[in-house]
């Protein structure tokens, strides 16, 4: 079963650290979400092969919006 990687807050992604096809480890880096304030980096929640990025550099998002799927 996937997971499902969310935006923790809203703002704007900055860059996107993986495609499908990526294995990744639990805690690595894979989408990077600035706002006004600073950067903040989303997380793997644990290790898997990314099934699907559902955003892409310079998309708005708002907290809680899917990113990607991790299986």
């Amino acid at each position: 079963m996937a997971d499902e990687v969310r935006a923790p807050l809203a703002g704007i992604v900055q860059a996107v650290l993986v495609e499908p096809g990526t294995a990744v480890a639990a805690d690595a880096e894979l989408v990077v979400v600035a706002t006004p304030a600073a950067e903040h980096l989303v997380y793997a929640p644990r290790a898997g092969t990314v099934l699907a990025v559902r955003v892409q550099e310079r998309d708005a998002v708002a907290a809680g919006d899917l990113l990607l799927l991790i299986e």
